[in-house]
């Protein structure tokens, strides 16, 4: 071990690490379940379950609210937690800590604007997601529908907010 390796202090390494906050919604209708087509940062067309990033003064079930909306223009219902997930991007290497909501469709908004980026909300069966693996914006797509259908859904009163 070089000694160089050995002059690093953890406050220094935490200093570095900064993961983002995410939250996620699975919306499941009539066995299809509503999917984001959008542009990554590289320019490439991936699909994902509307997501996106917390926001100051929000809660996680207010930012799953709004970034479904601004992503694909429905309204929704968050009634469960299905997962809370890390995941660091080979793209980036950024560590995303993501918390994955169960919700239902309540009402498509068609004069709502989309967000930049976002080309269309699509509703797609678990087969037709499958066969689209390589658009996926990351691993975590996938394993997220199968974990809606296989694994069990948690009440909301495991999500606290204490501000």
């Amino acid at each position: 071990m070089s000694t160089k390796n050995a002059q690093i202090e953890p406050e220094d390494l935490n200093r570095s690490f900064t993961p983002h906050v995410t939250v996620a919604a699975v919306i499941e209708k009539d066995g299809r379940f509503l999917m984001v087509e959008e542009y990554s940062s590289q320019g490439q067309v991936v699909i994902n379950q509307p997501a996106g990033h917390l926001e100051a003064d929000e809660t996680l079930i207010q930012a799953a609210v709004r970034e479904t909306l601004e992503e694909t223009r429905w309204h929704i219902e968050i009634t469960g937690l299905l997962n809370i997930n890390l995941y660091q991007s080979p793209n980036n290497g950024v560590t995303y800590h993501r918390t994955t909501f169960i919700a239902s469709a309540i009402e498509e908004d068609p004069t709502a604007k989309l967000d930049e980026g976002i080309i269309q909300a699509l509703w797609l069966t678990p087969e037709e997601i499958d066969a689209r693996s390589d658009q996926h914006r990351s691993p975590v797509v996938s394993r997220t529908i199968q974990q809606y259908l296989n694994d069990p859904h948690y009440p909301l009163a495991m999500v606290r907010d204490y501000r």
